[in-house]
């Protein structure tokens, strides 16, 4: 359940998939059909299975995406930072468990709202299958990721891809805000708690990063790095 709501000022900012370049009008629309959502650190947005009624942006903080295998296991399927939606599925449940990494404000939409802006603001509806599209090719990248890379290869594409991201909301693309635990990082990466932490301290040996900061990541060798994550990293 989600806790501390309130509705959404009228001075939001919407990001993202419902981002800048709307008309004024349909910026309103989305104001008054959605409210704000506050929750801490490590609680639960919903769980796979659940009703699906909402999609959900990302104002503050970071969620993570996670399905449970057949024989139990759990395999995280992505982490969500601000400016970023989830909570879109198929059907009427859904398709994976959404929780908080670190405390979050998230933006809620619901289901029959968005249809409806759809059907009266087509650019929407473009903006919405814009957004679904790139997540199928995050999808295809994550099968590559898990299925033909080494232990390093892995790491090194998921910090790359961190330093994009930050890089991409005029951040130092060298510092990398990385909240979640080593177990989560492997259960993305498909790999051990214990091999993420020995890959770690690997590239920390290498020169490549620096654990200076709680929660942060450093990157000193950029070149090294992504000679890693092509396959190209060797040890001498």
């Amino acid at each position: 359940m989600l806790m501390h709501t309130k509705m959404a000022p009228e001075s939001a900012t919407i990001n993202s998939v419902f981002g800048i370049g709307l008309q004024a009008e349909l910026q309103n629309r989305l104001h008054e059909t959605s409210s704000l959502h506050y929750l801490g650190a490590h609680e639960m947005v919903f769980m796979e299975g659940d009703d699906n009624e909402n999609v959900y942006e990302v104002v503050e903080g970071v969620v993570i995406l996670s399905k449970l295998t057949a024989d139990g296991r759990r395999q995280v399927t992505g982490f969500v930072y601000p400016g970023q939606l989830f909570g879109v599925s198929l059907g009427d449940s859904s398709g994976y468990t959404a929780e908080t990494v670190t405390a979050v404000r998230l933006r809620r939409y619901p289901y029959q709202s968005l249809d409806q802006s759809m059907d009266l603001y087509p650019s929407l509806g473009r903006r919405f299958l814009r957004w679904t599209s790139n997540e199928l090719v995050a999808a295809q990248n994550q099968m590559l990721l898990l299925g033909r890379k080494s232990a390093m290869e892995k790491l090194a594409s998921f910090l790359l891809h961190l330093s994009e991201r930050s890089e991409a909301q005029d951040r130092d693309p060298a510092r990398l805000f990385v909240p979640m635990t080593r177990g989560d990082i492997a259960d993305y990466l498909g790999l051990t708690t214990e091999t993420v932490s020995r890959t770690i301290s690997r590239f920390r040996q290498l020169g490549i990063i620096e654990l200076r900061e709680r929660g942060y990541i450093h990157v000193c060798d950029f070149d090294r790095l992504t000679d890693f994550a092509e396959d190209e990293g060797c040890l001498h």
